[in-house]
């Protein structure tokens, strides 16, 4: 598969756990989301994922999308994967309710839209 397909497959990974996100947050308050355990799993494992594919995005199509902030998404996801017992709720909390839209309209704006099945 040529990196520009791949990219596309990695960003629409994005886009899938970016949109799930939003949807687990959705009408819910901080204070919800600290005292529901599976949410915050939720929120995280998909921040996971987000910067996985992110690490695998090709550095061309990175130059070429400044406005993603790709050393924070890769930054968060290695944070959780490797210092996760000192996650920061509100900084999760935070990441979920303001970058995540921001990153799903960036995301879509990349995407061909035959690509957007979410």
């Amino acid at each position: 598969m040529p990196p520009e397909e791949r990219d596309n497959a990695y960003l629409w990974d994005m886009l899938d756990a970016a949109l799930a996100i939003e949807e687990f947050v959705s009408g819910q308050t901080y204070k919800d989301y600290l005292s529901n355990r599976m949410m915050r799993g939720a929120v995280e494992r998909n921040v996971e994922v987000i910067g996985e594919a992110a690490r695998r995005v090709s550095e061309a199509t990175k130059q070429s999308h400044p406005e993603i902030p790709w050393r924070a998404i890769v930054g968060q996801r290695n944070v959780l994967a490797h210092e996760y017992d000192e996650v920061l709720h509100e900084a999760m909390w935070a990441v979920a309710t303001r970058r995540i839209p921001a990153l799903i309209v960036a995301i879509r704006r990349i995407l061909p839209d035959d690509t957007q099945g979410a």
